[in-house]
């Protein structure tokens, strides 16, 4: 089991009498309703109010902030929030039809003390999964012990035989991890799946982050929050630091399947922010093993391809032969060192949903520690015990599909009905490697606002991590997404989910999480920090060398990166 909420998080807020002398959570008439006894999944666990309705510690001044403000403000922050999404062209296709994407006004706030556990969990997870792609890509050590049986690897649809032996210059395959967690009804947060091939969401929690101070700003003044806007600059030293060691000065791509694709805001953001080109498949070519870029001054060559293209549709001459969204030739690039490939082909057998029940092994087996942050307890249908169990309690379980994404295909048992239990039975037995199952999590809540009123809805948590080879950069909260229909445990945007702006707490001096860290030695190690930098990233010495170094490389690309857009866009000109 994973660690419980600290104690010092559970202390009621104001009087002391668990409800404010109100009978209201939280006292304030935006939470009318809030803690009912008839409310949708009631065992949840809320992560604003203790189940007496006082405020855990954490959301203390967030609260005092909000639960004065009249209905009438609030929609109109609200709908502010709203107005800068669709200026900035932030928007998502729901049932054919362009929106924002939901941004709710009530921010998602994790301790200083806890996330510094889900910072070591994921640096933990990251490191592990390393470790199992070199090895899976090689000599499949872990099989030969025993520990993982070959079929589950051979089995599995992501892994691509056209990346074996394909080891990158700096060993790095994970450059970018999101991490799915969710905080089951007991409170401990668990890992819900990996995300190893093309994570994103990341834009999203830079742009909460920005609107979020400039419709709230009031907010912010009340309690130190650590900052996000550095990711691009962690992103793009990654990147630079994957190149080949004989690359003086790295040229850096951002590769799109084009305008259409639903992340593209984000890719265009980061190369924006990197100050990379942003290219499609028909911007590059390969010759003698060699990537290029066409511009209107000549080829350029490319050493580094920080691609968002799945790996089907990346190399028409390894994988799917129609494709035209991808650089034909690309591996064979990549195989002479010519080029790195970020994330690397083949990263998917690492984030199997089949393959993620066995990532504690690989934690013990790679690492010999045990996980920090704990798995949610999964049902494996190609075992014939786990399977029985399955096909006999299918409905007070949820069934997934190893290959699925989005919130597709996704069945609650509770809530199906006989004929839809029966086809699910049907599709476990004809092919049970494809199939997993979970018992119900009741997500933790967070207030959320719905119409004039706070009220709890599910929320789940992606951070996002930054391998570099030297060390492992977790993005201070992450994405947090919210399931925004009444009842809902599925958070996806696709199924109509929102966001939250995610707030980790800087620690201060005399917390319990510093304190931890001057008995194990760590600290005493670390240089002092002024307030300004407890804002941001806590660095050690060398980190804060490579940063002002990559800072000052960032500004050269940057530099760079203005020219170079001028020539893509003549280019264009002289092409249209």
């Amino acid at each position: 089991m994973g660690e419980r909420p600290a104690q010092d998080d559970e202390t009621a807020a104001t009087d002391g009498s668990g409800s404010n002398g109100t009978g209201r959570a939280g006292g304030s008439a935006l939470f009318d309703g809030y803690l009912e006894p008839d409310r949708p999944n009631p065992d949840a666990f809320d992560e604003m109010f203790n189940a007496d309705g006082s405020v855990r510690a954490p959301y203390r001044h967030l609260h005092d902030a909000i639960a004065p403000t009249a209905a009438a403000d609030l929609a109109a922050r609200s709908e502010a929030l709203d107005r800068a999404y669709m200026d900035q062209g932030i928007t998502f296709s729901l049932s054919g039809k362009e929106r924002p994407f939901p941004l709710d006004i009530v921010p998602r706030v994790i301790s200083a003390s806890e996330w510094s556990r889900l910072q070591r969990g994921i640096v933990q997870r990251v490191k592990a999964l390393e470790a199992f792609l070199a090895d899976v890509y090689n000599d499949a050590q872990i099989v030969r012990d025993g520990v993982l049986p070959r079929r589950l690897i051979t089995s599995c649809e992501h892994f691509k035989r056209a990346a074996h032996l394909l080891n990158p210059p700096n060993g790095v395959r994970i450059h970018v991890a999101g991490i799915d967690l969710v905080r089951d009804q007991e409170g401990t947060f668990r890992v819900l799946e990996d995300n190893l091939r093309n994570p994103s969401g990341v834009s999203y929690v830079m742009e909460n982050r920005r609107t979020m101070a400039r419709v709230f700003p009031d907010l912010f003044t009340r309690q130190r929050v650590r900052a996000v806007g550095d990711y691009s600059t962690h992103l793009l030293f990654a990147l630079r630091a994957a190149a080949a060691p004989n690359v003086a000065d790295p040229t850096v791509v951002v590769l799109t399947p084009g305008v259409y694709n639903s992340a593209y805001f984000e890719h265009s953001l980061l190369a924006r922010q990197m100050g990379v080109e942003l290219v499609e498949g028909r911007d590059l070519f390969c010759r003698d093993n060699v990537v290029y870029m066409r511009t209107t001054e000549g080829e350029q060559q490319v050493d580094v391809v920080y691609r968002r293209i799945d790996d089907d549709f990346l190399d028409p001459l390894q994988f799917t032969p129609t494709s035209v969204l991808g650089v034909a030739g690309i591996m064979n690039a990549a195989r002479a060192g010519n080029v790195v490939i970020a994330n690397a082909v083949g990263n998917g057998v690492g984030d199997d949903k089949l393959v993620y029940t066995y990532v504690p092994q690989m934690i013990k087996y790679y690492l010999d520690e045990k996980p920090v942050i704990p798995n949610v307890s999964t049902f494996r249908c190609w075992l014939d015990e786990e399977r029985g169990h399955v096909l006999d309690t299918l409905d007070e379980l949820v069934l997934k599909p190893v290959e699925g994404s989005g919130g597709y295909g996704i069945l609650f048992g509770p809530n199906a009905t006989a004929e839809e239990l029966k086809t699910a039975r049907k599709a476990i037995v004809d092919d049970p490697r494809g199939w997993i199952a979970q018992p119900v999590v009741q997500l933790s809540t967070v207030p959320t606002k719905v119409e004039d009123r706070l009220v709890p809805r599910h929320v789940d948590l992606r951070p996002f991590a930054v391998n570099d080879g030297e060390d492992v950069f977790v993005l201070p909260g992450g994405l947090t997404r919210v399931a925004l229909p009444k009842g809902s445990l599925v958070v996806n945007s696709s199924q109509g989910g929102g966001s939250k702006d995610t707030w980790v707490l800087a620690a201060s001096r005399s917390s319990e999480a510093e304190r931890e860290l001057g008995e194990r030695g760590i600290a005493a190690k670390a240089p002092a920090r002024g307030p300004a930098a407890e804002q941001g990233p806590e660095l050690t010495l060398g980190q804060q060398q490579q940063q002002q170094q990559q800072q000052q490389q960032g500004r050269q690309v940057q530099e760079l990166g203005g020219m170079r857009q001028e020539q893509v866009l003549r280019r264009a000109e002289v092409l249209g």
